[in-house]
Order: C-alpha cells, then structure tokens, then sequence
C-alpha cells in the first residue's frame, strides 16, 4: 500500500500538529529548546518513512542473465533495518536476511538491501514486513525459492507497556523449495549461522 500523496497535510500543518503534542506532553513548544522541533520532526519523518515514496517491484526490475550457469543459494545475511510500529509509532530495529534461488538470472545484491529498507521505512508489523519483502522478490525475481528471515527488537515493548528488555522477535516467509525442501533449509540455516567474514 502506499500513501495516496494528493491527501498528505501540508508541512505547516504537520508542524502545528506537533506543536500540538509538546502542548499534550506538558510542555511549551516556544521555549527555546523546542523551537526549531516540529520542523526537526517534519525531517525525520521524512526518513523515517521515505520507503512510501518508492515502488519495490522496480528496485529489482534489472536483472543479469550472464551468471554462467549459477543456480544456488544466493544469500544476503545481516541487513541491518529501522522501522516503525503502526500501533504506537515506536522504533522496531532489526536485521533480515534474504535469499532467493535464481532461475537464470540474478539481481545486483543492493538491490536486495533496498527492497528491504523500502518496506522497513513504513508504519509496519513485522509480520506483514516479512511477507512483504519475500512476496516482491519470488513476484519479480521468479526464482525457485525466497526466504525472508527477520529478527528484530520493538521499542514498543522495551520503552513501555511490558518494559521487557533484551526481547527479540523471530518471522520467517518461505517459498518454493525453501518451503518443501528440507534439506534445503538446513543449507539455508548453516550459511545464515557460518562464522562472519571480517574485514582485513
């Protein structure tokens, strides 16, 4: 889904808004400090929520066929991501990792990091974050399988509510032969959990 841009608030109007917040939060949006903070928020929800403004099919719209012949697990591990909660607005930090196995041709692997970042950077579940990316690359890519694995920490659960610290959650979206082949996902799993490579 993406955000119908012919209804979005004006930049002044999301500005008082949150003037408005600071007033409900019990302070005074003209003192000094808080002067120049609903346009610093107008900018970091810019950030926050640029994957909107990007269509993730087209991330992965080029392609190479030139692979030799290549027809393994193609693994991108680690991909660090920061998202929001839809239900309290609330930092969701994480990292996926995403494989695919190609059928004749492959995708430059930023393209990968992208696709990720495109949906992270959205008011999200990480549910509904997983499926999304592994839907995108098994649509466009038509490879013989995806997989999605994300593990993430939710603000909205250490910074409030519950107050539960060092909890991560686990989602994973299997398809093709990540999904009826065993094997094959225990492959999957030994590459994800090998030894990172360092940097001499």
């Amino acid at each position: 889904m993406t955000l119908p841009f012919q209804n979005r608030p004006t930049k002044a109007e999301v500005e008082e808004a949150v003037r408005t917040l600071l007033r409900w939060a019990g302070d005074n949006p003209d003192r000094e400090g808080l002067q120049e903070t609903p346009s610093r928020v107008v900018r970091a929800y810019t950030d926050f929520f640029s994957g909107y403004a990007h269509n993730p099919d087209s991330l992965l719209s080029r392609t190479f066929s030139e692979v030799e012949g290549y027809h393994d697990i193609v693994l991108l591990r680690d991909i660090r991501f920061e998202s929001h909660c839809e239900h309290h607005l609330a930092p969701i930090i994480g990292r996926a990792h995403v494989a695919y196995l190609p059928h004749q041709r492959v995708v430059g692997i930023s393209k990968l990091a992208r696709v990720v970042d495109a949906y992270a950077r959205r008011l999200q579940i990480q549910e509904r974050l997983t499926v999304q990316i592994a839907n995108t690359i098994n649509d466009v890519l038509k490879p013989r399988g995806v997989a999605v694995i994300i593990e993430a920490v939710h603000h909205c659960m250490t910074t409030r509510g519950v107050h539960k610290h060092n909890v991560s959650m686990i989602t994973r979206s299997l398809l093709g032969v990540f999904e009826t082949d065993a094997n094959m996902r225990q492959e999957l799993i030994a590459l994800i959990n090998r030894p990172t490579l360092t940097e001499s």
